[in-house]
């Protein structure tokens, strides 16, 4: 049966709020993972208003709880070197005692970028500059030491101490519906794949086809990689409904529907949410 996950995006939002959802997910087993974003202005109106930086509040959350995984659904590629990345992933993998999943992604929010002066290129110089960085990342937590010598990246003899509680590396989960490109990377890559918003059942079991053939093609059994999609939960949607709608993915081969919460974030939501999936036969209450 699909599993159960909540997102708060950190943008629009009180910190104060944020930690109440997620110390209230953390005590509600049905609840398997928790998530936010990796972006530094808001992805909905207005565009101006406060957005919380994604990493900083990911390792405070990581610290007000003690059981669910928590993640960031996913670290655009182009906002710092993989080296950077793979030493933060194994620090806040310590910090939280093995629950940490590592979210990538190449980037694609063009306001943020060019208001900050980060390069985001075109799609293939994206692409290209992800792939590269992905094999940094994961060898960095592997290996004792990294030479890479890429279009994108050149590493010398590089170290990543000490290296994450969960070996080789934290779950790589890589966000996306390239077809070409980024599923390609999550069949050579990838211990996790999010198709963010498919728009359809029929839609996802399409992308899920075209990712088993990438997996065919570099001989990976597509059984060995997780899968998950986002599910849009304003507070006016009825939780009934949200899992009816997450359940039919499920029939389709579904790992886990990420529930991204609507503003308020408002801890009291989730019980009836951790409710109606157990009256679905999806879960089961402590």
């Amino acid at each position: 049966m699909v599993e159960f996950a909540i997102k708060t995006p950190p943008h629009h939002a009180e910190w104060a709020d944020m930690l109440a959802v997620w110390r209230a997910a953390d005590e509600i087993d049905v609840f398997v993972e928790a998530w936010n974003f990796d972006h530094f202005y808001p992805l909905s109106d207005p565009r101006d208003g406060p957005c919380l930086e994604g990493w900083t509040t990911l390792t405070a959350l990581t610290q007000a709880t003690k059981r669910i995984r928590v993640g960031c659904m996913v670290n655009g590629m182009h906002y710092r070197h993989p080296a950077v990345t793979a030493n933060m992933a194994a620090s806040l993998d310590i910090i939280s005692g093995g629950r940490f999943n590592l979210g990538l992604g190449a980037g694609w929010y063009e306001l943020e970028s060019n208001a900050y002066g980060i390069d985001l290129g075109t799609m293939k110089q994206r692409m290209d500059r992800f792939d590269e960085g992905v094999e940094v990342v994961k060898s960095l937590l592997s290996n004792e030491t990294t030479t890479f010598q890429g279009e994108h990246y050149q590493l010398a003899d590089a170290r990543c101490e000490p290296k994450p509680v969960q070996r080789p590396t934290p779950p790589v989960v890589i966000g996306g519906k390239g077809e070409k490109r980024t599923l390609r990377t999550v069949a050579r890559h990838g211990d996790y794949w999010d198709a963010m918003f498919p728009g359809s059942v029929e839609e996802w079991v399409r992308l899920n086809g075209v990712l088993a053939g990438h997996c065919e093609a570099v001989g990976r059994d597509p059984g060995e990689i997780r899968r998950s999609t986002h599910f849009r939960w304003p507070a006016t949607l009825d939780a009934k409904e949200l899992v009816e709608s997450a359940l039919e993915y499920g029939d389709a081969g579904l790992d886990v529907a990420i529930v991204g919460m609507g503003q308020p974030y408002d801890p009291s939501r989730l019980e009836p949410l951790a409710d109606a999936i157990v009256a679905a036969g999806s879960g089961h209450r402590s």
